[in-house]
């Protein structure tokens, strides 16, 4: 029986009821009333406390995805914008990734670093390495950063882990600082994730890659990932070890995507019933051509068309949560998700390891291939043109707003007070360091017609004192 504040996965990912919730939408998938009551209940609301949104359920979010009326997705497409907007503006997140190391004793079949991949060149950076990556990644102005790793107990240790953190973190060169480091990296033990939380870092992100027991267990054959429960708890652990902001994402293509986004929502609604949060962030990535791997080996991929209306719900379902979208997509489909719900972007990003220095650019390490090819800068002036701010912004994790003190500040609208005009300034702090002569033009046009968008006054003055600091190269604060 499906228990969403159970800490057992086969409980809170409950099979039948997702089985049950499919049958369920296919059924009303052309239920007007239904449908209608379901967007209706999902509208924000405004009043003179803040800005609120009840959310879906996992069943009333498989009814819409299920829908297939034109005029009805069209009706999710506006709301999916209203909610983004709502609640995080037009700000968008800026990231990148940074892997350290291929070394995996896992067998996952849809992943090139699977330790059966005898002819992939294995790399593990060592602490220089790490050094010159992270400068070459704040030379093109990146403040926030997730790190990779394979699997591997004696070549990626929790230890090594925790010493590439301090290394990081540890680098100032120039201007150049990484405020926040996000980890990517294999399920763990609660002794651990309490070491992560030590070590300062932002979100812990595990991707689930598929909810689908059967699946999974078929999809990962040999290594400690083989664990479906234990991969599964992961966020439960990291929660217990103190790690308040967690990402959530699947894979899509490997199993049918109907069932895979029930189960994602059965897991928010999990974290949220468990320990009063939701996920911080959720990914969508979808299967990309690698080394070794061929994605028409898997037969349920997903069209543009449908991974836009997943998005758009994604955000309708969850509406407080961040969004990621990486460069695994084209530059085509990533701008229309940005209207759909999207809030965080990666950018001149490279998924080998060893990838950004300028000496060492391999690309026999790739994890995937890269669809959207564009520098930092490139991408910094497209979203710009496109009317949204692009922020390099990493206060909330400084000052402690994570966990449920993010989420009430973002579920009543208040977060923007702090988020809006700290865009501005990392954005700022990038024009005057890092951007050509062409995006600084459009940025500094961009942040004047801004500037009139914050209501407070104070916070107004506060803001432009410190952009008139930045101007004359002050770096005594950070955002």
């Amino acid at each position: 029986m499906y228990d969403p504040k159970s800490s057992c996965a086969d409980e809170f990912i409950d099979n039948q009821e997702i089985l049950d919730t499919l049958e369920y939408a296919e059924k009303n998938k052309s239920n007007i009333e239904l449908i209608d009551s379901i967007l209706e209940k999902a509208k924000p609301q405004y009043t003179d406390k803040g800005t609120f949104c009840a959310g879906l359920s996992h069943r009333e979010a498989s009814v819409l995805l299920a829908c297939d009326i034109p005029e009805k997705v069209e009706q999710m497409y506006k709301l999916a914008e209203e909610i983004k907007n709502a609640f995080y503006g037009n700000r968008i997140v800026i990231f990148a990734p940074l892997y350290l190391s291929n070394y995996c004793v896992n067998a996952c079949v849809y992943c090139p670093y699977h330790a059966k991949n005898k002819h992939i060149p294995r790399k593990k950076l060592t602490q220089e390495e790490v050094k010159n990556e992270v400068i070459a990644l704040q030379d093109m102005g990146h403040k926030r950063l997730a790190i990779e790793s394979g699997e591997d107990p004696v070549n990626n240790p929790i230890e090594y882990i925790l010493e590439c953190i301090k290394t990081i973190y540890s680098i100032k060169h120039k201007n150049g600082a990484i405020r926040r480091v996000n980890v990517n990296i294999a399920a763990t033990t609660v002794e651990n994730y309490k070491k992560l939380k030590d070590a300062g870092i932002g979100t812990y992100i595990l991707f689930q890659e598929t909810y689908h027991k059967e699946s999974y267990l078929k999809l990962h054959p040999a290594g400690p990932k083989h664990d479906y429960n234990y991969h599964t708890e992961a966020m439960d652990r990291a929660m217990e070890g103190g790690i308040d902001d967690v990402g959530l994402g699947v894979l899509f293509g490997l199993e049918l995507y109907k069932y895979e986004f029930a189960g994602l929502l059965m897991h928010a609604e999990h974290l949220e019933a468990k320990f009063g949060v939701g996920p911080h962030t959720i990914s969508v990535p979808r299967i990309k051509r690698a080394d070794d791997i061929d994605p028409s080996a898997f037969d349920n991929g997903i069209s543009d068309e449908i991974f836009e209306k997943i998005c758009a719900l994604i955000r309708i379902a969850v509406p407080y949560t961040g969004m990621i979208i990486s460069t695994r997509e084209s530059q085509e489909v990533r701008e229309k998700v940005l209207h759909l719900g999207v809030s965080q972007v990666s950018g001149g990003s490279r998924t080998s390891v060893g990838g950004y220095a300028e000496d060492q650019r391999p690309h026999d390490t790739e994890q995937f291939d890269v669809s959207d090819q564009r520098t930092l800068d490139e991408v910094v002036r497209w979203l710009m043109e496109m009317g949204y701010i692009p922020s390099f912004c990493t206060a909330c994790y400084r000052e402690g707003r994570t966990g449920d003190r993010f989420m009430s500040l973002c579920k009543s609208g208040q977060i923007q007070n702090c988020c809006h005009p700290n865009a501005l300034m990392t954005l700022k702090e990038f024009l005057m360091d890092y951007a050509s002569e062409e995006t600084k033009a459009i940025g500094e046009e961009l942040i004047k017609a801004q500037l009139n968008n914050i209501k407070t006054d104070k916070v107004k003055e506060i803001c432009r004192d410190h952009l008139e600091k930045i101007e004359q190269g002050i770096r005594d604060f950070r955002f």
